[in-house]
């Protein structure tokens, strides 16, 4: 009772309105490409338009629905992978908003092994797989170390033939790269193009160059969720948030190579060059309206199941986990 009364608290103050009217609210976002809408909608203004200010909580697979479900945060930019895994496990959370689309990925060699096996930026594909064979991958997460095996099933190379090596984070792939630890990793961007921005690795696959991977096959992306009970208390803020969101993927979508997303981008990511951001932006398939549809989500389901990420094997998806009502 008490952890309930605790989660009504922050749920109320933070939705109340100041005296000019605007109101606070916490949102969720993992410091990646994916942050970008949230990021532009706030810089752009579209949330001040919509009487909102918002505070920003770094959040990681671990934490962002305990942070949701405790109240710590209203909003949280999710995974479908996340999101699905709290969708099995019966957390009351529903998905308001697609802000983004498919699987900004990269697959980085070291230069030592790139140079052994001929490997290039525009080596294709198949013959990328076929090197990979009986190599030595990191693998920082059960979704990219699935992923990876995705690539590799796709062109006829056993994943269970590579040799894995357990890494905390892509930092620590990073690391375990430079110090010819592991051969390979696969992450999301920007991470694999500073690598070779760095000149440890060469980029030689990523969601452009692998079919498996696009926004098509895999129907992946990034999603806005909120907890079930804040949407029952607050619907207008819901919409609020929703309308700001949708209005930045939309210019997003039609203005990615401009001044303003290109540095709302580079603020976004700190430390990272303003060639390699301007690179992984169009990984990303920024939609023109932020809703979402049972097809795809089935589309997305399937592929997870194909990962083997989730810790409760197959799970299943609904019109009851996301709704398209708060957009505008």
């Amino acid at each position: 009772m008490a952890l309930g009364a605790v989660a009504l608290t922050a749920c109320g103050g933070a939705s109340a309105a100041d005296a000019s009217g605007t109101t606070t609210v916490s949102v969720g976002v993992a410091g990646n490409i994916f942050d970008m809408p949230i990021r532009l909608a706030d810089a752009n203004g579209y949330f001040g338009k919509q009487k909102l200010k918002v505070k920003y909580v770094t959040t990681t697979a671990a934490t962002g629905t305990a942070a949701l479900q405790s109240g710590s945060i209203q909003f949280l930019n999710d995974s479908p992978t996340d999101f699905l895994s709290a969708v099995d496990r019966r957390v009351p959370e529903t998905a308001i908003a697609a802000d983004g689309g498919g699987n900004p990925l990269g697959l980085i060699v070291g230069t030592k092994f790139a140079k052994a096996h001929g490997l290039t930026a525009d080596t294709p594909a198949a013959q990328v797989a076929k090197a990979l064979d009986g190599s030595t991958g990191g693998a920082s997460s059960a979704n990219t170390k699935g992923e990876a095996g995705v690539f590799l099933k796709a062109y006829g190379v056993d994943a269970g033939k590579v040799k894995w090596v357990s890494l905390p984070s892509p930092a620590a792939d990073k690391a375990a790269l430079k110090t010819h630890r592991i051969d390979w990793f696969v992450t999301s961007q920007p991470t694999p193009l500073q690598v070779q921005d760095a000149g440890d690795g060469v980029v030689v696959a990523d969601s452009t160059k692998v079919p498996a991977w696009s926004e098509e096959q895999a129907g992946y992306g990034q999603i806005v969720v909120s907890r079930n009970s804040y949407l029952s208390r607050h619907a207008d803020i819901a919409k609020k948030f929703a309308t700001a969101v949708q209005e930045a993927t939309a210019y997003m979508n039609a203005n990615l190579d401009s001044a303003t997303v290109q540095n709302v981008a580079h603020q976004a990511l700190p430390g990272v060059s303003a060639s390699v951001v301007k690179a992984s932006l169009p990984q990303v398939e920024w939609p023109k309206s932020d809703a979402m549809k049972l097809s795809v989500w089935i589309t997305t389901l399937t592929f997870i199941n194909s990962l083997d990420a989730l810790d409760s094997g197959a799970a299943i998806v609904s019109s009851d986990n996301f709704t398209n009502k708060y957009l505008p």
